[in-house]
């Protein structure tokens, strides 16, 4: 055991006559290894926290006490204007609409891309078997993208609005769910698959009667999973100009006094919206794989 953990010591044979004695040592040499790790891991920690507190323009534990200033005024200005509130939750509804808009049909286009390169890249099941490290490596790309990376080029290219945000959301939903999608995949059984090779069927109609009928409640689970994440993601690109309710949000807090309680309305209509969707496809999923 200890040779095959950390192997015998340059010229010392271990002991194994002596089990206590043996595990004893092993003990004693991953608490030292653990230790020399440890250390420098909080070495590195520590040098970098220096480098970037040195490098940030108010310094960590100045602005530390400010923590809470912000939020406060945003409250405090919100609550002097409470009377206000509903008026700004209807006003910003139809931002909100938008924002679920780019969420559902990036979610729509990034799934069924996914569909197809899981279907590609699952060993079994490929069209081209010996391209499935092509579309597992086309998926990787998809997903290692930020989708503020991919929004702010195609900003750049088309302008402004939700165009940007979709195709930014759905390319990385696509290598996202094609990862989760080819997994299950490979888990499907075989018997039925084989059963319509036999009797001439194409690959097309290969997956969509053998597979898909088996992976369907899971990657159904998983697409609204996605949904929620991508509901958020498509407020936050609102910040970079691709419209819906997170441009309307970076523009009343840019504002700045006068305009938080703007700021709280859609903060209250996103939590709003995230919880009910999260309640909602938690049901859903529960129903789809659990039957229950």
């Amino acid at each position: 055991m200890v040779d095959i953990a950390f192997g015998p010591e340059p010229g010392r044979r271990p002991d194994l006559s002596d089990p206590r004695a043996a595990y004893l040592d092993l003990l004693r040499r991953k608490r030292m290894y653990g230790g020399v790790l440890l250390v420098l891991f909080v070495g590195l920690m520590a040098s970098g926290w220096i480098l970037a507190n040195d490098r940030n323009a108010g310094g960590f534990w100045n602005g530390l006490p400010m923590l809470g200033a912000f939020p406060s005024e945003v409250l405090s200005e919100a609550w002097a204007n409470r009377a206000n509130l509903p008026g700004r939750l209807v006003e910003f509804f139809p931002s909100l609409i938008e924002t679920i808009n780019i969420a559902a049909v990036s979610t729509l286009l990034g799934a069924l891309g996914a569909v197809m390169l899981s279907l590609l890249a699952t060993r079994g099941l490929a069209r081209w078997p010996r391209a499935i490290p092509l579309f597992r490596r086309l998926m990787d790309t998809f997903r290692a993208i930020p989708e503020i990376v991919i929004a702010l080029v195609l900003i750049f290219i088309l302008g402004g609005g939700p165009v940007p945000a979709v195709i930014a959301i759905a390319v990385h939903t696509t290598g996202a769910l094609g990862k989760l999608f080819s997994e299950v995949a490979e888990n499907a059984d075989l018997k039925p698959v084989e059963g319509l090779t036999s009797v001439g069927a194409s690959w097309g109609q290969r997956m969509l009667l053998g597979v898909i009928p088996q992976v369907a409640p899971n990657w159904i689970s998983y697409a609204l999973l996605r949904f929620e994440i991508n509901v958020r993601a498509s407020a936050i690109l609102g910040f970079v100009g691709s419209g819906g309710i997170g441009h309307d949000l970076k523009l009343a807090m840019q504002w700045g006094q006068g305009r938080y309680d703007q700021v709280v309305a859609i903060f209250l209509l996103l939590f709003v919206t995230i919880v009910l969707i999260d309640r909602l496809s938690d049901r859903a999923r529960a129903r789809l794989v659990k039957g229950a």
